[in-house]
C-alpha cells in the first residue's frame, strides 16, 4: 500500500509539473520531496494514505519578497514556547523588512541553539510566522519557512512564502512545534504555501526501538558505585553542570540492563535524608536520558515510582500555583504556575505503552521532572508566566486560567 501511494504521488507531481516555469517546477519539486518523505516515515506524523491530502495555495511570484536584512549580534538566548507545553532555546538572528500586499512588513528570523551545535545545521535559519489565513485557509498554529545564512546576499535575503510549510503539529499530536512569536504576526493574508490539513489529527505512534543506548560517559556514572551509592546532583551554580542541565535528553532503550542499577541509584539519591526530594530526573545526575523518579502523592502510601521515556500528551488549561524548589537549584523556592491535570505516557518494563491521567500536586511533580528532560528549569517557567496575564478563578483556591480560555 505504501509503495502504491508513493508511486501515485510521483506520477501526479510529474504530470502537474509539465510545462511549468522553472520557478514553479522548483517549488513543485520541493513539495513532492516532502510528500515522498512523509509517505516513507513509518513513525511520522502522517499515514501513507493521508499524504495525498496535502494541499497548497497556487504558486504566485507575488509572494516572493526581496527583503532588507539586519543581522543582529549579541542577542540573548530565550525559550520559544512549543505547542506541547515545553520550549526550545533560540536566538533572534535578524530582522527583515519587505513590501507585501501593498504595505511594509517586518519579521524576525531565529536560530536554534541546539541545531547550531550540529555542523549540518550550523547555517540553518528559522522563520515562523502567523497571518490572517490561520484557522481558516491555513493551519491555526502558523507556518514555517526554512532559510540559510547562504541565502543572505549583501544586505538582502529572499523570503518566499510559496515555501511556507505546516509544522508536524498540523497533522498529529505528540510533536514539539515552536509557537510563532507574536512579533511575527503578519496583519495580512498570506495566500501562498501550504494550506490547512483538514483530516482528523493523528496520535503520534510510539517507536519502541527508537531508544538510545547509554553512552560511555553514562555508563561510567552508572557503574561508579553500587546500587545504594548516592549520585552527585548537578548544580546550576556550576557552569559545566548547567550545560548538562540545559540540554535536551533522548529516549533510552526500555530493556537496557543498566536501567535497574541506575534506577536504584537515582532512588537512593532522591531519598538522601540530607537533601530529600519528591522527584529527580536523569539529567540532574549527569545523564541526558528520559528517566525520572516521582513520588505519587495520589496513590495509597504515596510510593516513589520510576518512569522510562515519559511524555506529557495533554495539559489542562486550568492552572494551579504552588511553591517549587529543585535539588539542582540551591536555596531557592518560588511560586510556579502549572497545569492542574495532565495525561502522561510512558513505557513499562515489559515494553508496553501506558497512559494515565494525573492531577493535583503529583501532576505538578511530573511537569517539573519532565521539564528537566527538555533542559527547562523552573526559573524558565517563571519567565514565561510573567509574559502572560492569568485570571484567578477563586480567591481562596489558587487556580488561574488565561483570559482567552474563558471566552466561548
Amino acid at each position: 500500500m505504501r509503495k502504491t501511494v508513493i508511486a501515485s504521488l510521483f506520477v501526479a507531481f510529474c504530470l502537474y509539473g509539465h510545462a511549468q516555469s522553472n520557478y514553479e517546477q522548483q517549488i513543485l519539486a520541493q513539495r513532492k520531496e516532502k510528500a515522498l518523505e512523509l509517505a516513507k516515515e513509518q513513525f511520522g506524523p502522517l499515514k501513507a494514505d493521508q499524504v495525498a491530502s496535502l494541499d497548497y495555495f497556487p504558486i504566485s511570484p507575488n509572494y516572493k519578497a526581496k527583503a532588507k536584512i539586519e543581522v543582529l549580534f549579541d542577542e540573548p538566548v530565550f525559550r520559544m514556547p512549543t505547542y506541547d507545553g515545553t520550549s526550545n532555546e533560540y536566538k533572534r538572528y535578524a530582522i527583515v523588512t519587505f513590501q507585501l500586499n501593498g504595505a511594509e512588513r517586518t519579521l524576525n528570523i531565529y536560530q536554534s541553539v541546539a541545531l547550531f551545535q550540529n555542523p549540518a545545521y550550523k547555517k540553518h535559519l528559522f522563520l515562523p510566522f502567523l497571518d490572517q489565513t490561520n484557522g481558516q485557509e491555513s493551519y491555526s498554529g502558523g507556518r514555517y519557512i526554512d532559510l540559510s545564512t547562504d541565502d543572505i546576499k549583501g544586505s538582502t535575503i529572499e523570503i518566499d512564502f510559496n515555501k511556507a510549510y505546516n509544522p508536524y503539529c498540523a497533522y498529529s499530536n505528540g510533536y514539539r512545534c515552536p509557537v510563532p512569536p507574536v512579533e511575527n504576526n503578519l496583519e495580512t493574508k498570506i495566500m501562498a504555501g501550504e494550506k490547512a490539513f483538514h483530516k482528523a489529527k493523528n496520535e503520534r505512534p510510539v517507536n519502541l526501538n527508537a531508544g538510545q543506548e547509554f553512552t560511555e560517559a553514562d555508563k561510567k556514572i552508572i557503574l561508579s558505585g553500587n546500587e545504594n551509592t548516592l549520585l552527585r546532583v548537578l548544580q546550576t551554580t556550576d557552569e559545566k553542570d548547567l550545560k548538562v542541565l540545559k540540554a535536551t535528553s533522548s529516549d533510552v532503550k526500555y530493556n537496557d540492563p543498566l536501567l535497574e542499577t541506575l534506577s536504584k541509584r537515582m532512588f537512593a539519591t532522591v531519598r538522601d535524608p540530607n537533601h530529600p526530594g519528591v522527584g529527580i530526573a536523569a539529567p540532574q545526575i549527569g545523564i541526558n536520558k528520559n528517566l525520572i523518579w516521582v513520588q505519587r502523592f495520589d496513590k495509597p502510601e504515596q510510593p516513589f515510582e520510576f518512569y522510562v521515556n515519559p511524555k506529557i500528551l495533554w495539559r489542562s488549561k486550568l492552572k494551579r500555583k504552588g511553591a517549587e524548589g529543585c535539588l539542582s537549584i540551591p536555596n531557592r523556592k518560588e511560586d510556579v504556575l502549572r497545569s492542574y491535570a495532565i495525561r502522561l505516557q510512558y513505557i513499562n518494563k515489559e515494553g508496553k505503552v501506558i497512559e494515565e491521567n494525573i492531577e493535583g500536586f503529583t501532576a505538578v511533580i511530573f511537569q517539573h521532572e519532565t521539564d528537566h528532560l527538555f533542559g527547562i528549569l523552573f526559573p524558565d517557567r517563571l519567565e514565561e508566566q510573567e509574559k502572560d496575564s492569568y485570571v484567578p478563578l477563586n480567591d481562596k483556591i489558587d487556580f488561574s486560567i488565561l483570559p482567552k480560555t474563558l471566552t466561548p
